[in-house]
């Protein structure tokens, strides 16, 4: 039997034992790649952690596998933002998953705009079901949660047993702050999405983000107006 961290054989005092000796974002990056080589994959949204997190993965693995969900609805300075790092990092693997319903398709079976009367369908649809079937073929997946984000995200770990997937989920910045993320972009000089410049700390599909006039809630520009504060992927 492996003795390979996996959603099969999670144990708890393996994972304690495990960050023992991998204190901190970049330990547990090298650690992930090591663990579990071609079959871990970043879901990276391009928002300013993602830049950070493909700049400190190209460090340890040039020719990792990252996945974008092209939901069909993203503001076009996000896909702008896709070709400026492709042509950065021209050695990863930079894929856009679609969702296997278009927008027509889902307009006719939904009726028009989903996202405006039931938000969380559609994110089901585009986005949680289009990763499932991404990592169908992957042991583990990394994510650039942050703790400070939001209060569902305060119990992050840098290794998670990922319930909605039956993954090992990895988020390596849990520790980082909104603030620790733009330094590390400005002295490294990436490229980011410069909604970031107008008061979008976090940017989704363009029909569901709002900027965001509380300094304290980075996420609430995010589907305003209704009870809502996660696509669903990181929610079990």
């Amino acid at each position: 039997m492996s003795d390979k961290l996996t959603y099969e054989n999670w144990n708890e005092e393996k994972a304690a034992e495990i960050l023992k000796e991998h204190r901190d974002y970049l330990d547990i990056l090298k650690w992930a790649y090591k663990e579990y080589k071609d079959d871990i994959v970043y879901a990276c949204s391009f928002g300013a952690e993602g830049i950070v997190l493909i700049d400190l993965i190209y460090k340890i693995n040039k020719k990792a596998k990252i996945i974008f969900l092209d939901t069909g609805l993203h503001f076009p300075e996000t896909y702008e933002l896709i070709e400026k790092v492709k042509k950065r990092y021209p050695t990863l693997e930079i894929s856009l998953v679609k969702p296997t319903m278009s927008l027509e398709e889902q307009a006719k079976t939904y009726g028009e705009k989903l996202w405006l009367r039931d938000p969380n369908v559609c994110c089901y649809l585009r986005k949680v079901v289009p990763l499932q079937q991404a990592l169908r073929n992957s042991l583990a997946w990394i994510s650039g949660l942050r703790r400070e984000q939001s209060p569902t995200r305060r119990n992050t770990q840098y290794i998670n047993k990922d319930e909605k997937f039956h993954k090992i989920k990895i988020c390596p910045l849990i520790h980082w702050t909104w603030e620790d993320v733009l330094t590390y972009i400005e002295m490294n000089q990436l490229p980011y999405n410069p909604l970031h410049d107008n008061g979008y700390p976090s940017i989704g599909c363009a029909p569901c983000t709002l900027p965001v006039s509380e300094p304290g809630n980075q996420r609430a520009g995010r589907w305003a107006g209704h009870q809502k504060t996660e696509c669903g992927i990181h929610l079990t």
